[in-house]
Order: structure tokens, then C-alpha cells, then sequence
């Protein structure tokens, strides 16, 4: 996503900010892909055909309700399907780091479940890192189906190495294995883990604005458990400071606006926001606590931060001075006149 494009991506992030079914003054309803309704628990069959449930740690990705969040679902999801760059792929296709399988907004396909304990005795949230596989379950999606798109991909990576199947997706010429509705499930299921995870981070999940909530679910979404390494920025997120009470709210305007501007800084000091500086200049821009009131605003100053002014290297500059006092010194003879046709000719290689 390019800096010319937040525009379109500020505006929708501002009509997010208003509670869930409610429209702000002037607000006109957006084309959205329905969104498909809340899944019960799923039985998969084993290799004996026998009905096994979804174990129970999966079970809050299943009561998820729309009036958990400020903001809305839907709105989060689409920004996650992003349709403009490699975000929306309805085939499996390789990890450009890992060649391992991804698909849709960049669902990992064959990922175990992962224990990841909550350390943080002042936050009741747990974390929910359960296998692709099951995530495949709780969105209803046939387990068969998956099994094929594994070996299928398999076979692609193979015969056409990962470059050349990267240059495909960029073709567009992959045969679609997931129908769009079968896609948006899997997104939906996957957004609801990262808000989970967003609320086991963040200790005052449901304190922070529609906006900030949606900032950091993106961060989950996007990092998965790499975030644990973000520790400044969680620890500023948390208020763990040394001369703070965590226990004490934020009392005032001012401290509040310092407390997020010191949460920006964490991130805006990482190597990921200077590695995919565009997605991150709108992400950090929605903790700042006057995003709703100036969303541009606050994009353009983390913007200025992590793209500041070019400037002149100190020898450079020397050496431009030092040529411009020698040229002054010969000011008084006349110049060589240039005769036409003198310049010599570049060889060709």
C-alpha cells in the first residue's frame, strides 16, 4: 500500500470508529462483502470416521460477538484483504521468506498449534495459537479440501520453483481452490484470533479507542507470535514503567497524550516500521489519541519521523564549497570556447 493510497484507507478507518450498527452524522453505508454468520462448533472426522469437537481453548474465537470490539469486523477485514498487492489470493501460494503455504490474506496452511502462556499476572485473557488445521475447522471448511490444496500446492512448488510461482500470482493465473465465501471465513476466523491475542497483550484492551484496537489486532494479525519480542512497545502499551502506577489510570490529557506518543516512539524505533514503512505509518498513526479527531494529521507525522528530510552528507557539502571558491579564483580569465562537433562520441558496449 502506497502513501497516496491511505487517503481511501483513513476514511475507512474513521467510519470504523463509531460503535458497532450505529452511523455518525452524514455517514453513507459502504460496499462490503457480506460478512458470513457466527459458526457453531464443528465436528472434523478422524481417520475412523468418528465426530471429534473442537477442543474448547477455541471456543472464544466461536462466541465472538460484534460488541466485543469498537470497531467493526468487517471493516477490520477488508483492510486485511487487501486486493490491490499479494493480500487476496484464493490459491495456495509460498511464503516469500519460508516458501511454506499461504493463502487468502496470508493464512498459514500447515502450522502446528503453538503453546504461548500468559505471563502477565494483570491481564484474565489468554492467548489462543491454535494448528491451521483447526483454525480450518472452526471456520467450517472440509478438512479433505485442505488436504488437497496442501498436495496440490506441493506438486505447483515443484514443478515451477518459487519464483516462478510467485510470478504467477502476480499474473494472476492461478486456479482459484476456495470459493470467496469459503475465503472470507477463513479471514473471519483469523481476524477473531487477532483481536483474542490483542486482548491477552494489551492489559485496558476494551479502554483503548476503535481506532487503537484495531491498530494493534492489525499488529497481531500481521506479526502472530513475534510480537512477544516487541517488549518496549508492550510495556509502553501496558503503562509498566518505572515511575508510573500500573494500577492507576491515566489522570490527565496531557499524560495521556504522552503515554501514546511514547507507545508510537517503540514502534517507530523497530526494524519492521523501517522495513515496510507505508503499512506501518497507518498503523502507528491510529494510537495517536487525536487519530479520530485528525486522522491525516497523525499519519503525516509518524510519516515525517520514519521518512525525515534528506540530507547533504557534511563532506559533500565541503567539497561543493571548496569547488565554488576555486572556480572564483579564475574568475578573470576568459573561458575556452566550446568548438562544435568536438565531443567525443560514446562507445557503444
Amino acid at each position: 500500500m502506497t502513501i497516496g493510497k491511505h487517503n481511501l484507507v483513513v476514511a475507512i478507518f474513521v467510519l470504523a470508529l463509531a460503535a458497532p450498527g450505529r452511523k455518525t452524522a452524514g455517514q453513507t453505508s459502504q460496499p462490503e462483502v457480506p460478512e458470513p454468520p457466527p459458526q457453531a462448533p464443528i465436528a472434523s472426522l478422524t481417520k475412523d470416521s468418528t465426530p471429534q469437537l473442537l477442543e474448547p481453548s477455541l471456543q472464544p474465537l466461536l462466541d465472538f460477538k460484534d460488541s466485543d470490539i469498537k470497531f467493526r469486523l468487517q471493516t477490520f477485514m477488508n483492510i486485511l484483504r487487501d486486493r490491490n498487492h499479494e493480500g487476496w489470493v484464493l490459491a495456495a501460494y509460498p511464503d516469500p521468506n519460508t516458501s511454506r503455504p499461504l493463502m487468502g490474506a496470508g493464512f498459514s496452511l500447515d502450522v502446528a498449534a503453538t503453546e504461548h502462556p500468559q505471563h502477565d499476572p494483570f491481564n484474565s485473557h489468554f492467548f489462543v495459537e491454535p494448528s491451521s488445521v483447526q483454525l480450518w475447522q472452526a471456520a467450517g471448511l472440509d478438512l479433505e479440501q485442505l488436504q488437497s490444496i496442501l498436495n496440490q500446492f506441493d506438486r505447483n512448488l515443484q514443478a515451477w520453483g518459487k519464483k516462478n510461482y510467485r510470478k504467477k500470482i502476480k499474473a494472476h493465473t492461478l486456479s482459484a481452490a476456495l470459493t470467496e465465501e469459503e475465503a472470507t471465513r477463513l479471514l473471519r476466523i483469523s481476524a477473531i484470533q487477532a483481536i483474542q491475542n490483542a486482548k491477552a497483550y494489551c492489559r485496558d484492551f476494551d479502554q483503548l479507542t476503535a481506532a487503537q484496537q484495531m491498530a494493534l489486532s492489525q499488529l497481531v494479525f500481521q506479526m502472530g507470535v513475534n510480537l512477544e519480542e516487541f517488549v518496549q512497545f508492550l510495556s509502553a502499551l501496558n503503562g509498566d514503567t518505572s515511575n508510573q502506577d500500573v494500577s492507576q489510570p491515566v489522570s490527565s490529557a496531557e499524560t495521556e497524550a504522552e503515554h501514546w506518543q511514547s507507545v508510537q516512539r517503540t514502534l517507530i524505533d523497530s526494524q519492521w516500521a523501517r522495513r515496510y514503512t507505508n503499512r506501518a505509518a497507518t498503523v502507528i498513526a491510529m494510537f495517536d489519541s487525536e487519530y479520530v479527531r485528525d486522522p491525516s494529521g497523525a499519519e503525516r507525522r509518524v510519516v515525517a519521523i520514519l521518512r525525515p528530510p534528506v540530507k547533504h552528507h557534511r563532506k559533500r557539502l565541503l567539497a561543493v564549497s571548496l569547488r565554488t571558491k576555486s572556480g572564483s579564483k579564475h574568475s578573470g580569465k576568459t573561458p575556452r570556447k566550446k568548438v562544435p562537433g568536438s565531443r567525443q562520441k560514446r562507445k557503444l558496449t
